[in-house]
């Protein structure tokens, strides 16, 4: 398995995630108010997910560091 080279994620892109996602950490449930957030991807790079915008979501800093580059299955996205 290939390593996904990381991007920059576009302001436009940060932007969406954090409104579809309502400002709030899709693991513990903090919002914006309480925590600082931050965008991630579902399914790690190290592990071959995707820049795709389906592949990110909301995360506090918290939850972010506690999760690295673990799969989580409470967090795939499925889109149609």
């Amino acid at each position: 398995m290939t390593k996904t080279p990381r991007i920059r994620i576009p302001p436009q892109v940060r932007k969406y995630v954090f409104e579809r996602d309502r400002y709030q950490c899709q693991s513990c449930g903090k919002t914006t108010l309480e925590t600082n957030l931050t965008i991630d991807h579902i399914i790690p790079l190290a592990r071959g997910g995707s820049n795709d915008i389906s592949n990110l979501h909301t995360l506090c800093l918290t939850c972010n560091q506690r999760k690295t580059d673990n799969l989580d299955p409470r967090f795939r996205r499925y889109f149609v």
